[in-house]
């Protein structure tokens, strides 16, 4: 399997348009998320992230 420049260029406009996503349509929210997001222990925070590893892993094996 050769590296493709391309690809991991698709997958960084892809992430970008979905951060840009919660700011562009509702900054407020966003500005709330992140207030109760402070508030969370940092086990729930860190098992919310190895969650979405996980996810993310998983659609890669699933996907290729």
């Amino acid at each position: 399997m050769a590296f493709n420049w391309n690809d991991l260029l698709n997958a960084i406009a892809l992430l970008l348009i979905l951060e840009g996503l919660m700011p562009f349509l509702s900054p407020s929210r966003l500005k709330q998320a992140y207030r109760e997001l402070l508030e969370l222990p940092d086990k729930t925070l860190r098992t919310i992230g190895l969650v979405g590893v996980i996810a993310g892993i998983l659609l890669l094996f699933l996907t290729d």
